[in-house]
């Protein structure tokens, strides 16, 4: 049986406008939470809000370095998101 849980945070990672600007940011390289906190304008218990939503669903990985936080995606849970999102949306009948 599957996770339905663990399965809706993958989606919830992506159902929010700011989450896919940051997911956007991401695409490039790996950024300092001080880039996307001025690029955004946002504050930053804001983006604590949106990363922490992010890392949860395994699409973002974050490291601390210092005071800093870079965060980047992590390539196999953008991976898993694909496959759930094929898994959940395959036909399971055939046409006769």
């Amino acid at each position: 049986m599957r996770n339905h849980a663990a399965d809706a945070k993958v989606f919830k990672a992506f159902d929010d406008e700011k989450r896919l600007q940051i997911l956007e940011m991401l695409r490039s390289c790996e950024k300092c939470a001080c880039v996307i906190l001025e690029d955004m304008q946002i504050s930053q218990s804001t983006l604590s809000h949106h990363m922490k939503i992010l890392c949860d669903s395994g699409i973002v990985l974050a490291r601390k370095e210092g005071k800093w936080t870079y965060y980047s995606i992590d390539q196999a849970g953008s991976q898993r998101a694909v496959a759930l999102l094929k898994l959940l949306t395959a036909s399971n009948f055939s046409v006769k």
